[in-house]
């Protein structure tokens, strides 16, 4: 059995319909994750990173499953505008290089901008992207990702636009400190995990409120060894 299929979408600016690759269910098996939730998968053709955007051959308009069909006022305009009119027919609905993924999630950046997709709709390609970069230890584009994937976190929390998605508010809370503690901001962290551990009657998550605790140890454990000036920079 071919590990990719053809999925069928329907495009919400030009109203065409194109295929895009998907990985079977039965291929996902990471092997490892790292503790802001990314995984790692044996090569580049069973990892569904490369195939979370999906680009429309007809017109450009790049998405995820978690875009909305809603076109705030003047969106679609600038849409088709800033994207359609200057679309040169790329192809990307077979199978991607890494370069081609990146190009995708560039795509879906700037749609999702033009759209005004909801903060956590844009974190979650920030942060996918910044995990792309990780798995090919690009750090400085992992760090540049990772930063505006937590400006989105935050703006999500803040705005609870969150509500009504597959993020949970404890889920989110967690995100926020892990990403300031890989930013190397840990009272920033501490505080995040705080929340999270403050919410462990009232969640089903458990396991999310016991990676928080293990995460503000770990920080915990830093500071003691750290150096005096160390010590006061944090």
């Amino acid at each position: 059995m071919e590990t990719l299929y053809d999925r069928t979408v329907h495009c919400l600016v030009c109203h065409q319909s194109y295929t895009t690759k998907k990985v079977r269910s039965r291929f996902l098996r990471p092997i490892k994750h790292d503790t802001d939730f990314c995984s790692y998968y044996p090569s580049e053709e069973v990892n569904p990173l490369f195939y979370y955007v999906s680009v429309c051959p007809h017109c450009g308009f790049s998405v995820t499953e978690e875009f909305s069909s809603y076109f705030p006022p003047n969106s679609l305009e600038a849409i088709q505008t800033n994207i359609c009119q200057a679309w040169n027919g790329k192809n990307y609905n077979g199978k991607r290089t890494f370069q081609e993924t990146i190009n995708t999630y560039k795509l879906g950046i700037y749609c999702a901008t033009l759209k005004r997709e909801k903060h956590i709709v844009l974190a979650g390609l920030y942060m996918r992207l910044a995990w792309l970069y990780r798995t090919y230890e690009n750090t400085a584009q992992e760090e540049r990702f990772m930063r505006l994937a937590l400006q989105e976190y935050t703006f999500s929390y803040s705005k609870d636009d969150f509500q009504g998605t597959h993020m949970s508010e404890v889920r989110l809370l967690y995100l926020i400190g892990e990403l300031h503690r890989r930013l190397g901001e840990p009272k920033q962290a501490i505080l995040y995990f705080s929340k999270v551990i403050a919410k462990k009657k009232e969640t089903i998550e458990k396991r999310i409120v016991q990676m928080a605790h293990e995460r503000w140890q770990e920080i915990r454990e830093q500071q003691k060894s750290s150096p005096p000036e160390e010590k006061s920079g944090m």
